[in-house]
């Protein structure tokens, strides 16, 4: 059913997707020229740019990913009468989550490259919440998987 915990875990691992697409994910500041590069879900630009300063750097496949394992945990949650599905999706979640945290690596590494190699970037609130959302999916999947087996116990017995 839709109260137990799993949903719960569920739900929070979709609102912490969601947030990924509105949180800023990785900056980097040259305290040199004062010129600040920011890398959010849709796009990695200069916050300070000047006039020969390159466009920004469309990065919209982490909003894709982080919108679509969104949906799927929604999704997910409303597959209670399939625990089988329900897993199924949680693997699919999975992929989903990892590839939002690569597609974070890579664009990282790309600002990196943009603005004065030497210094280091530093990661923000938007690059580890997908690691807390892998989290709660292998909770949310324990706990599926609990459940299945409770179901399948209960059916040995009659």
């Amino acid at each position: 059913m839709i109260q137990r915990i799993q949903s719960v875990f569920l739900l929070l691992l979709a609102l912490a997707m969601l947030s990924v697409v509105f949180l800023p994910i990785w900056s980097k500041v040259d305290p040199l020229s004062g010129q600040e590069l920011q890398l959010t879900a849709t796009k990695l630009t200069y916050a300070h740019a000047d006039p020969g300063m390159s466009v920004p750097t469309a990065t919209w496949p982490i909003a894709a990913l982080a919108l679509a394992s969104a949906a799927v945990a929604v999704f997910e949650i409303f597959q209670f009468r399939n625990r089988f599905r329900q897993l199924q999706l949680g693997l699919l979640n999975l992929v989903l989550i990892m590839g939002t945290i690569g597609a974070s690596w890579y664009y990282s590494g790309v600002g990196e490259r943009m603005l004065n190699v030497k210094l280091a970037g530093a990661f923000e609130a938007g690059f580890y919440l997908p690691t807390l959302a892998l989290l709660l999916n292998l909770l949310a999947n324990r706990f599926i998987r609990r459940d299945e087996q409770l179901v399948r116990s209960m059916d040995r017995l009659r």
